[in-house]
Parts: structure tokens; C-alpha cells; sequence
């Protein structure tokens, strides 16, 4: 009996060992791709913005509507000294 309670144990300690390496794989697996859905997200927000500029620089979005948007959406410093919007 000793011999099979040890192989036992030997077994539960390697199926603890495999459930903590599946864990870690699918947390690696989680962290790729909430990075790639970052990536995403940022490529469509540049993509947006290009086209918004060029909309505005076209003239078929009002430039004073456009820094109005702009003057509501930020709120931090080096954000609004990039648009030359004063400081709040």
C-alpha cells in the first residue's frame, strides 16, 4: 500500500503542477490579446483622427466646431498645448 499512496501523491503533485501551468497559459493567452485589441483600438483611433484632420483642413468640418470638441474633450495640459488651447 505505501507504494501505490506514493504514486498517488506523485500523481496529485504533477496534476497540480500541469492545472498551474494551463493557468499560466491561458493568462499569457488573455494578456495577447487584450494587447492586440489595444493595438486595434489604437490603429482605428489614429485612422479616425487622420480623417477628422483631413475633414477639417478640407473645410468640410467647421474649424471653430472642431476646436470646440476639442476644448471639451481635453483636460490635460500637454493635451491642450498641442491644440494651442489654453490652459484650464
Amino acid at each position: 500500500m505505501p507504494k501505490l499512496d506514493a504514486q498517488i501523491s506523485t500523481l496529485q503533485d504533477k496534476l497540480t503542477q500541469l492545472k498551474l501551468r494551463q493557468q499560466r497559459l491561458d493568462a499569457r493567452k488573455r494578456a495577447v490579446e487584450a494587447q492586440r485589441e489595444r493595438k486595434l483600438a489604437t490603429r482605428r483611433k489614429i485612422l479616425v483622427g487622420g480623417i477628422v484632420l483631413t475633414k477639417v483642413q478640407l473645410g468640410e468640418i467647421d474649424n471653430e466646431q472642431f476646436r470646440g470638441w476639442l476644448d471639451q474633450a481635453l483636460t490635460r495640459a500637454d493635451d491642450r498645448a498641442l491644440f494651442d488651447l489654453p490652459m484650464r
